[in-house]
């Protein structure tokens, strides 16, 4: 990985490395480092997340234009639509770019609960489909055939027969000509793979069994509703690192398509194939996450589907998709500097050597001193062998606490030295010692807010510098958020390393940048020790390939934070006032809690 950190891997070419710092690849080609900065002088310190709508646009494109070119390449008779299901990222700022750029692809929106029905009524435009998704009561029902009667194209897809009975009573206390559309989930035999199988299977969540689809069916009839009936979906699990479930999956759902169109459900004519479209998160070609490509991905929905159609001689359905991550997780970058580096003291300026030191620690100083590459094996042996005696030394009492620094100090640049001496001979053992010499980097973020999946699913983003990338990064790096929480750390991992640069941020500002958290992190970030959502703002790029910061909302200060969790800022206010009584630190006091939560970075010395 190094210094290019793995961007051929995961960066679909969104992102370039020229000379020192990572650009974004459109049109003016500006640094994250510059924009970072220029979002910086303006007073917003902290984390910031940058949205940039352009790239949502590629993805909405691409995948259009793949299922579009497998459609006309194998004369497929039905059309190609989606919606983004608004679980993934419902923020405002990330919603209106959506619908803004693929206006011209009929994109929808997918909810699944009342307020993203909401959501989605008020932000799609009329015409545009709309599925509604999840558990439903009369509530929610009643919203759809509102809806509906609005003029949007909305579906409602069934998640067990109780909503069926309820859409039934609904229908009959409405009374109106215009109706929502019905869709059924089916509960499939297959099962994806990867941390979200569960989602399909006999024992997923959502959708009918057989039995039940055949009841949903004879209902529907019975009450005059297969007029409405037009959709069948299901879904496998998000992320699909494997394309093979989905092919069972199609067979499966084709089948049973195929089945009710023949039984005589005149109006079905699409079949929702859910999520899934796996993103590519690695920074290393040996642990990829997916073995297909969209492509490939398209050309066997497409194909399998048509198979079915013809075998059943039916008409070939509208094919629908639901893929969230796909769309939104390269949309979006956290950027955040780095506030202190550990363990910086081991380095030579911390030394406080004697006159007359202990013969162990002296030849210890001579073996770093002489360290080269010939002999670099033996004395790192050495120099490890020599700790441990030192240490029993500590402890009968024999040296001082100065001399465990020196020891410390000295085998810690012994190990770190060695490993770039030796870094071509793929020792088994340098991996080992990699874990002794880590740098510990205080970030200036929450992991729990702003990478939630990391922490809950192991799930890693890609990350990496801003700058400095014309240099190769040496320190074997663990990452420390700053929350009081052990588990806010991304560990140093021999098998997914991440080395980063020996820099003085007393100095230099030092910013990490963590991409494609796009997809759920915003939603589910935690408020853990009332670390909010990082201030946000919008690039985008005018008619001459210059970009501009728009619709930038800060973080939450302090006093927002409570009063989300219910506390009363006039009581908390009048409290304050009644302590302090001084005017003087009042106005100091209102001023910091002005602030966001977020630690304020030590400025560089210019």
């Amino acid at each position: 990985m190094n210094r290019n950190y793995g961007i051929d891997i995961w960066g679909d070419n969104n992102f370039i490395i020229k000379k020192s710092t990572i650009n974004v690849n459109h049109k003016s080609q500006p640094s994250l480092l510059e924009i970072t900065q220029k979002i910086r002088r303006d007073g917003y310190k902290g984390p910031v997340l940058l949205r940039f709508p352009h790239l949502i646009k590629k993805q909405v494109s691409t995948l259009y234009n793949e299922f579009n070119r497998a459609i006309k390449e194998f004369e497929y008779g039905g059309d190609f639509q989606a919606v983004f299901p608004l679980k993934v990222n419902q923020f405002p700022n990330f919603v209106h770019s959506l619908m803004d750029v693929s206006k011209e692809y009929n994109y929808g929106l997918e909810a699944g609960s009342k307020a993203e029905l909401l959501i989605a009524i008020t932000q799609t435009p009329i015409g545009y489909p709309i599925t509604v998704n999840g558990f439903k009561d009369k509530e929610m029902i009643s919203l759809c055939f509102i809806a509906s009667n609005m003029g949007h194209n909305l579906t409602i897809t069934i998640e067990g027969l109780g909503e069926l009975r309820t859409i039934i009573e609904v229908d009959r206390e409405f009374n109106q000509d215009i109706k929502p559309k019905i869709g059924v989930r089916i509960r499939l035999h297959s099962t994806g793979v990867g941390k979200w199988a569960k989602s399909g299977g006999y024992g997923s969540k959502f959708g009918l069994t057989s039995t039940e689809i055949l009841e949903a069916y004879y209902l529907m009839e019975k009450h005059n509703l297969l007029e409405q009936l037009w959709m069948i979906h299901f879904h496998i699990g998000s992320q699909m690192s494997e394309i093979a479930p989905l092919k069972k999956a199609l067979r499966e759902a084709g089948n049973i398509y195929a089945d009710l169109k023949n039984r005589g459900a005149y109006a079905l004519s699409a079949i929702n194939i859910g999520g899934g479209l796996a993103v590519e998160y690695s920074q290393h070609k040996y642990s990829k996450e997916i073995n297909y490509e969209l492509s490939e991905f398209a050309n066997d929905v497409v194909f399998l589907i048509k198979e079915i159609a013809k075998n059943k001689k039916i008409d070939e359905p509208d094919i629908f998709t639901e893929s969230g991550r796909f769309i939104a997780s390269s949309h979006s970058v956290l950027i955040t500097p780095v506030l202190e580096l550990f363990s910086q003291d081991y380095n030579e300026k911390s030394l406080r050597l004697k006159n007359n030191n202990p013969p162990l620690i002296s030849e210890l100083y001579e073996l770093y001193l002489e360290l080269n590459s010939s002999n670099a094996r033996e004395y790192l042996h050495d120099a490890l062998d020599h700790i441990e005696s030192l240490l029993t030394l500590f402890d009968l009492g024999y040296i001082d606490l100065e001399d465990r620094s020196n020891s410390e100090i000295l085998v810690h640049l012994i190990v770190k030295k060695s490993i770039v001496l030796l870094q071509n001979e793929g020792l088994e053992e340098l991996k080992k010692l990699q874990n002794k010499i880590q740098e510990r980097y205080l970030v200036n973020f929450s992991l729990f807010q702003s990478i939630p999946d990391f922490w809950g699913l192991q799930q890693n983003f890609p990350m990496m510098p801003i700058d400095k990338l014309d240099i190769e990064p040496t320190n074997p790096a663990t990452l420390w958020d700053i929350t009081c929480d052990s588990d806010g750390e991304i560990a140093f991992d021999d098998n997914l390393p991440l080395y980063l640069h020996d820099v003085d941020v007393t100095k230099e500002e030092y910013f990490l940048a963590f991409f494609l958290t796009g997809a759920y992190q915003e939603v589910l970030g935690m408020n853990h020790n009332l670390f909010t959502h990082p201030t946000e703002v919008v690039v985008n790029f005018d008619e001459n390939g210059e970009y501009r910061l728009d619709k930038l909302i800060e973080s939450q200060n302090i006093m927002d934070v409570l009063e989300d969790i219910n506390y009363d800022k006039s009581v908390l206010d009048k409290k304050l006032k009644l302590q302090i009584g001084k005017s003087d630190l009042l106005g100091k006091l209102y001023l910091y809690l002005s602030e966001n939560s977020y630690i304020k970075t030590i400025q560089a010395n210019n």
